[in-house]
């Protein structure tokens, strides 16, 4: 049953921090633990929790914005659970944050912390709704608005997440498969199979591949296939609502083909990086970045880039499969962004971001996106296209301007063949030779990308730096995952990480940005301030005597 915690609103009198002295006290209201229970804490919608939990009158959940925090200042301080548990119980600031007065209060034991995640992992896979995501977004909705930062300049960029998994060859992968398959089997049914198995079950994958040769690999993945091919027709059906039997399908249908109920085994260029890559993480997929292979997803983060905001935060985290091209990404999310931030008007971003897609849904929320390098090559003629009005464009070339004309689906504009054959560019020109001269085709869709290249152009150099800022951002991240490797597997678990960090990253510069406000200025001294002050000390001095000295005489009355 669901039960929201109002605890920490009722302060105790005799408690721990309240036994402190004065000193003590105050060092910690000016803490960042304290500012974090202000910031987080007291913000955090334990409403949103309630789906995890039953209706029926029952026993009530632990303290949800607790275990929620707790899992933020895990990524902020990059803690391990025995950490973060050691912390919660005997650390006086982490109690702090946590809205925690009595020093023999914990508000949740260890195994209600996994269980919590559990529950989350389970909601998200039912509904594809992440509650972290929702905590995130409104905990940064506010952010924005009580630090009035704009938001019509934004910034973006993405990261390698790759997951917490062992790095399989084809063949290996085949025969952890195989192991693993073996051990979910019954007793009676290992009895009955060990024949078929016992070229597999003595070695793990690692010591049996260590042993084969290269010119080996093609006969074993040939013997391996025919073991495959007895398994999904003679074991899959009786545990096929096992999970594992879900993986071993899997694994089958991507590296083995039936041809007239014979198995054959797929060339190595039939697959592709959505194959399986560990049977711990059937989300992870594969790509190569820069020479280096990554198994995993990726983080996409669009961040607040106005010169004139004192802080900058993270506004929109998605995580998605890390052989999806980042214009995609930006495709999917541009109208999530500006459903939260409807001023965006300016996106920076590197060369991958751009594409035909992204220009049209840019084109319809009325965003400008930058871009500081192009993919692919650029014509070596200048070409520039600017709308007059709608369906009605100018294209202008390094010799002339002509004005197009409508084609069908496309358009087109013919220069004067005479000015052609003057240009010392003719032979490098994007327009063909016809009839009527050199004609250039066109679309809507060309005329938005030729928009984008040309649009970082007319920037100030100061502002053509904006997007190389949000590299900071990134390793903040990348900070956090040793080799850029996660901690944890599987899609939902790399969601998770990236929104706390996300909120663990925005509350830190909070918090800098507000303690690090300029001092009062000191009062000047001067010679007169001096002796009006030793004035004044002496006065008490002499004051102080002469009140004794009455007490002396008035004492000696009654002696």
């Amino acid at each position: 049953m669901f039960r929201q915690n109002k605890k920490h609103l009722q302060t105790n009198l005799f408690s721990l921090q309240n036994s402190l002295p004065k000193t003590l006290q105050n060092e910690i209201l000016n803490s960042e633990e304290y500012a974090f229970y202000e910031l987080i804490f007291c913000n955090i919608c334990e409403e949103d929790f309630s789906v995890l939990y039953s209706d029926i009158p029952s026993r009530p959940n632990s303290s949800v914005n607790c275990l929620v925090s707790a899992l933020i200042l895990k990524q902020k301080f990059n803690w391990t659970y025995q950490q973060l548990f050691k912390s919660i119980k005997f650390d006086i600031l982490t109690k702090t944050a946590l809205g925690i007065y009595n020093l023999g209060e914990v508000p949740f034991d260890e195994s209600t912390m996994y269980n919590f995640q559990n529950r989350l992992v389970s909601y998200y896979v039912e509904t594809g709704i992440s509650l972290l995501e929702q905590i995130f977004d409104n905990l940064t909705a506010e952010q924005l608005k009580q630090l009035k930062l704009k938001t019509d300049i934004q910034r973006t960029d993405s990261v390698m997440a790759s997951s917490n998994i062992r790095s399989y060859s084809r063949t290996q992968l085949l025969i952890e498969v195989i192991q693993r398959l073996w051990r979910m089997l019954d007793q009676d049914d290992q009895e009955l199979y060990k024949s078929e198995f016992a070229h597999y079950i003595n070695k793990t994958s690692g010591q049996y591949i260590y042993k084969l040769n290269v010119d080996d690999i093609s006969n074993e993945l040939e013997k391996i296939s025919v073991l495959y091919h007895f398994c999904k027709h003679n074991i899959l059906p009786k545990y096929k609502d096992k999970d594992f039997a879900k993986i071993f399908e899997r694994v089958y249908n991507e590296n083995f083909t039936e041809v007239e109920s014979k198995i054959e085994v797929k060339d190595s260029k039939e697959l592709n990086s959505s194959c399986l890559q560990s049977p711990d993480d059937v989300d992870a997929t594969y790509r190569q970045k820069r020479g280096m292979g990554y198994r995993g997803q990726s983080i996409n983060i669009v961040e607040t880039a106005s010169k004139e905001n004192p802080i900058n935060l993270i506004t929109d985290i998605s995580v998605n499969p890390n052989n999806i091209d980042d214009a995609q990404v930006l495709n999917q999310r541009l109208d999530k962004m500006k459903a939260k931030t409807p001023d965006l008007n300016e996106l920076h971003a590197d060369g991958a971001y751009g594409n035909p897609d992204v220009d049209e849904k840019c084109d319809k929320h009325d965003i400008e996106l930058i871009q500081t390098a192009i993919r692919g090559n650029m014509s070596d003629v200048p070409i520039e296209i600017v709308e007059l009005f709608e369906g009605n464009y100018q294209v202008n070339c390094p010799l002339q301007s002509v004005e197009s004309e409508i084609s069908g689906k496309r358009f087109k504009c013919y220069f004067n063949n005479e000015i052609c054959n003057t240009c010392p560019n003719l032979n490098k020109c994007p327009a063909s030779t016809r009839k009527r001269g050199m004609v250039y085709s066109f679309t809507h869709g060309d005329y938005l990308r030729n928009k984008r290249l040309v649009r970082v152009l007319s920037l100030p150099p100061e502002k053509r730096k904006i997007r190389a800022n949000v590299e900071a951002t990134m390793k903040e991240f990348a900070y956090r995952m040793p080799n850029k490797k996660l901690k944890v597997r599987g899609a939902c678990k790399a969601n998770h990480f990236a929104f706390l960090t996300g909120i663990a990253i925005n509350f830190g510069r909070i918090y800098r940005f507000k303690s690090s406000k300029p001092a009062k200025p000191a009062i000047k001294v001067t010679k007169v301030a001096v002796s009006f002050w030793l004035f004044v000390q002496s006065k008490k001095k002499l004051q102080i005597i002469i009140d004794y000295l009455k007490y002396w005489e008035f004492t000696k009355i009654f002696l």
